[in-house]
C-alpha cells in the first residue's frame, strides 16, 4: 500500500564537493550489471565519552539486497559501530542516514554523532588541508551502536545485477530499499531483539518517517525516531507562482526573524530568542496570515501596519517589504538582509555569509554554508576511510550524486532539467504511531535553516492527524544552527544531551 505521495520539486541540500573520479560509463538497459561480492573491513579502536572508555568493533563494508524474485539488486555500503562486549538483546541500534535524496550520509558520519569528527570552522568557511580529525565526545556511541548507511547511488552504494534506477529512486523504493538493508543487516548480526532506533536528516527524515511505517509493517517495531532538519509534507512548502499559497510566507517569517536577530538587524533586538520567536509564530499564524488571506481586498492602511510588522521581525525595509506585496521568500530573504553590505547569507545555515559578483540581484548565486564545509568532509572522509577504516575499493565515493539520482526519481517534476521530489509521508508516521503507541519521536531544529524551517516542522507535526493522546510521544529540541545542527559545537553538545535523555525514555 503505498501511503508516499509525490507531487512537486524541492531540493532539500545544496552541497558541492569536488567532482571525484568517474564510475563505468553506464549499462544499456539490456546489459545486466555484475554481483559483487558482499565485502567488509573490521577494525578495533577506543573512545573516551565523558570519562567512560569504549572499546568498539568498526565495520566498513557492502550487503546485497533482493528485488521480490530474490534476484540482487542492489549493493549498499555502510559503515556500523558497534560496542564490545554489549548484551545484544539490551544494546540499542541506531541506523543513520543523510537525505537529498541523491547524498552521501558522509555528513552525519563525520559531523554529528560518528565516534571520529572533522574539524571545521563555526558559522565561516574552513581553510584547506590539512583538516583534524578527533575523537568525538558528543559521540551517540555510549547510548546505541551505530549504522551510518550511504543510499543506492550515493557512496559507494550501486545497482548491481538486473537492477534500475526504477527500483531505488523514488520515495517509495528509496523506503522499501533501506527498509530490505535493515532487515538483512539485523539477521545477520542477531540484532532482532535490540532496540532499534532511525535517525535521518534533512531528505532522511522523509525516509525515516516512511521507514517507521513500512518497518512495522513488516515485523520490525521501533523505539524511537530522530528526525533532524525534517521535510515531512511538501504540500506546505514553496509549490510555484509567489501568490499562489499563503502558508508558506508564513511558516518561513519564525526562520527569517531568528536570522536577522543573529544578524544585528533588528532595531528592539530582544535577549530572549526563544521568547521574540514564540511572538512571531503568533503573528505568522494570527495578524498575518489574517493579511495574506484578504490578498487584494486588504486596505492600504492594513498592508502598511503589517508591513511595518514585518520591518520589526525581519529588518527587512518597509517599502521593500510593501514592493514584495508582504510576501517575503527566503532566498530573496536571504539575498535581501544583508544587502547594503554586499553580502548574503546562506540557506542551510543563515548564520554562514557570501560574496556574490554584485549586489543587484534577486537571489543568492551559491550557499555559502554548503560551500564552507564541502571539502573538508569529502577530504577527512577519504583520509579516513582508507587509513583508519582500513577499506579498500576501486570504486569512487559519490559524495553528491543528485544529478543521476533525481533525474530518474519517480512521479517528480521536472524543473531546468531535473526532477526534484515533493511528497507527504505525514500518514506514513501517523500511522507508525498509532500501531505502535510506544514509539518516540524527536524533532531536532536548527534555528537558522532555510533549507527546512522549524515552524513548518511543528506545523507538520501538529497537523498529521495524530490522535491527542500519542502527542505526548513527540518531544523537540532547537539549537542556534543551521540545517547541520552539528557543525556549531555549542548546539551539537546540547544535541546529544537533548539525544541521551531520549534515549533513556524511549528503549
Amino acid at each position: 500500500m503505498k501511503r508516499a505521495i509525490v507531487l512537486l520539486p524541492l531540493l532539500l541540500c545544496i552541497l558541492n564537493p569536488p567532482a571525484l573520479a568517474a564510475d563505468a560509463p553506464p549499462r544499456t538497459a539490456a546489459a545486466a550489471l555484475p554481483v559483487p561480492k558482499e565485502t567488509s573491513s573490521v577494525t578495533r579502536h577506543s573512545l573516551t565519552i565523558d570519562g567512560q572508555t569504549i572499546k568498539y568493533t568498526a565495520t566498513a563494508g557492502t550487503l546485497l539486497v533482493d528485488n521480490d524474485k530474490g534476484d540482487p539488486i542492489g549493493s549498499f555500503f555502510y559503515v556500523a559501530y558497534t560496542k564490545d562486549g554489549a548484551d545484544l538483546n539490551r544494546r540499542p541500534l541506531t541506523f543513520l542516514f543523510n537525505g537529498g535524496p541523491g547524498s552521501s550520509s558522509i555528513w552525519l558520519h563525520m559531523g554529528s554523532f560518528g565516534p571520529v569528527r572533522v574539524v571545521t570552522s563555526d558559522a565561516k568557511p574552513t581553510p584547506p588541508p590539512p583538516y583534524d580529525l578527533v575523537q568525538n565526545q558528543y559521540s551517540l556511541l555510549d547510548k546505541s551502536d551505530l549504522v551510518f548507511i550511504d543510499a543506492i547511488g550515493t557512496g559507494f552504494s550501486r545497482i548491481v545485477g538486473t537492477g534500475t534506477g526504477k527500483d531505488f529512486y523514488g520515495t517509495d523504493p528509496d523506503i522499501a530499499s533501506f527498509g530490505k538493508f535493515i532487515q538483512r543487516y539485523v539477521t545477520i548480526n542477531n540484532r532482532w531483539n535490540s532496540p532499534k532506533f532511525l535517525l535521518g536528516e534533512s531528505y532522511g527524515t522523509t525516509r525515516a518517517a516512511g521507514l517507521s511505517d513500512w518497518l512495522q509493517r513488516n515485523g520490525i517495531a521501533l523505539n524511537g525516531l530522530v528526525l533532524q532538519s525534517s521535510w515531512l509534507n511538501g504540500f506546505v512548502d514553496f509549490p510555484g507562482p509567489p501568490f499562489s499559497l499563503d502558508l508558506p510566507y508564513e511558516l518561513y517569517l519564525p526562520t527569517m526573524a531568528a536570522t536577522a536577530w543573529y544578524h544585528d538587524k533588528l532595531a528592539n533586538k530582544s535577549a530572549d530568542l526563544p521568547a521574540f520567536l514564540q511572538q512571531v509564530r503568533e503573528f505568522a499564524l494570527g495578524d498575518y496570515a489574517h493579511a495574506l488571506a484578504q490578498g487584494v481586498k486588504l486596505s492600504a492602511t492594513d498592508t502598511r501596519a503589517i508591513a511595518e510588522k514585518l520591518h520589526a521581525y525581519t529588518g527587512l525595509p518597509v517599502q521593500y517589504i510593501l514592493n514584495a506585496k508582504l510576501r517575503i521568500d527566503p532566498f530573496r530573504f536571504e539575498k535581501e538582509l544583508l544587502r547594503g553590505e554586499d553580502r548574503t547569507v546562506g540557506r542551510l545555515d543563515s548564520r554562514f555569509e557570501g560574496i556574490d559578483a554584485d549586489a543587484a540581484g534577486e537571489n543568492p548565486s551559491y550557499d555559502p554554508a554548503g560551500s564552507a564545509i564541502g571539502p573538508a568532509f569529502t577530504a577527512a572522509f577519504h583520509w579516513y576511510l582508507e587509513n583508519d577504516l582500513k577499506y579498500k575499493t576501486d570504486l569512487a565515493y559519490k559524495v553528491e550524486n543528485y544529478g543521476e539520482v533525481n533525474k530518474d526519481w519517480d512521479n517528480g517534476q521536472k524543473i531546468g532539467g531535473q526532477t526534484y521530489p515533493l511528497m507527504d509521508v505525514e500518514e506514513n508516521l501517523r500511522a507508525a504511531m498509532t500501531e505502535n503507541p510506544h514509539l518516540k519521536v524527536f524533532s531536532a531544529n536548527g534555528y537558522f535553516d532555510f533549507a527546512t524551517p522549524f515552524f513548518e516542522t511543528e506545523y507538520d507535526l501538529d497537523h498529521m492527524g495524530l490522535d491527542p493522546s500519542l502527542m505526548k510521544n513527540i518531544s523537540y529540541g532547537y539549537y542556534q544552527s543551521g540545517h547541520m545542527i552539528y557543525l556549531n559545537m555549542p548546539a551539537l553538545a546540547e544535541y546529544k544531551a537533548d539525544l541521551a535523555r531520549f534515549y533513556a525514555t524511549a528503549e
